[in-house]
């Protein structure tokens, strides 16, 4: 009689290393979405049946067929070299040149203080907050969404985020206009779990590691999100959680505001950080400490915003004067 457990299922393989290398819930999704979609493409054979050259077929398609951006290309073909490298322990190698999605080069729609403002005004709690994070701290949407009380330095007005774009921590500024009502809302999270509404009864979604090893952690002050969302989901294990608030619904917020001002400009949640980065640079700001502010890693990505500003050419005057 064979004893040996059975063979884990390549989902669930997938799963476990995304939790042991700490890879957060967004990206787990987001890979394990392109795999699934690389191995329909190959009428779902099995992954090491497949080689570089189908790997190749497919991000060429994408590129060809499906027109996809550049940052979406490269995202699919992260999560294909994971699948290979990480789950099966077969790297990849060389796949050879492939048809590569065209990135245009565009310059940022960014609005004035007083538009951003007038947007914010126009949101409702708690969207009016993320929105002048946002916009005073220069964070992406889904850094605002996933704030925890742990996060916020009031001693050193600095935002610390976790886990941001490339699995990178940083720090940012805080405004000081905003420690009053970040101050309100924790000690409104604070008697909550006090008094032990049944709501916050439910634990916080946490690290996977950080769950195993501190069970507690999920119910603690520290952990808990600064905008949870409404409802109560399951996690991995089935366990009921409580996550931080969807990023479609603060997006959506931010769009109607955006029609409500009649401002004529294609803004998004977005758009709040490249004002940040523009304004911090109109009044005189360092390029780097701009790029260190926005968690770039290379300063030509900063740069963009000098042209948005037209500093890339102070000094030069037009021929026709």
């Amino acid at each position: 009689m064979n004893s040996q457990p059975p063979k884990p299922r390549l989902q669930e393989q997938f799963h476990a290393l995304m939790r042991a290398h700490h890879y957060s819930i967004r990206t787990e999704k987001s890979y394990w979405y392109w795999i699934r979609f690389y191995l329909r493409f190959h009428q779902m054979r099995h992954p090491l049946e497949l080689g570089p050259f189908e790997v190749n077929q497919f991000l060429s398609w994408l590129a060809s067929e499906r027109q996809v951006a550049a940052a979406t290309q490269n995202l699919a073909l992260n999560a294909i070299v994971f699948l290979y490298a990480r789950v099966l322990e077969r790297p990849l190698g060389d796949i050879g040149k492939t048809i590569r999605a065209k990135r245009p080069p565009r310059l940022p729609v960014v609005l004035s203080h007083q538009e951003a403002m007038a947007i914010i005004g126009q949101l409702a709690a708690p969207y009016d907050l993320l929105a002048s994070l946002m916009y005073g701290a220069g964070l992406r949407v889904v850094e605002a969404s996933r704030l925890r009380v742990k996060d916020i330095d009031f001693d050193k007005q600095l935002i610390i985020v976790r886990d941001g774009k490339g699995g990178k921590d940083r720090t940012t500024l805080l405004p000081a206009s905003l420690i009053a009502p970040l101050t309100e809302r924790i000690a409104l999270i604070r008697g909550r779990l006090q008094v032990r509404e049944p709501f916050y009864q439910v634990p916080v979604t946490v690290p996977f590691a950080l769950k195993r090893k501190y069970p507690s952690a999920s119910g603690s002050l520290q952990w808990q999100w600064l905008f949870p969302s409404a409802g109560v989901c399951l996690d991995a294990d089935g366990d009921p959680v409580r996550h931080h608030v969807h990023v479609t619904s603060i997006q959506r917020a931010v769009k109607q505001a955006v029609q409500a001002c009649g401002l004529g400009k294609p803004a998004s949640s977005h758009t709040f950080r490249h004002t940040f980065a523009t304004e911090l640079l109109r009044r005189g700001s360092d390029i780097r400490t701009v790029q260190t502010l926005l968690g770039h890693a290379d300063v030509r990505t900063t740069q963009i915003y000098t042209h948005v500003l037209g500093q890339a050419f102070a000094g030069v005057r037009s021929p026709l004067g």
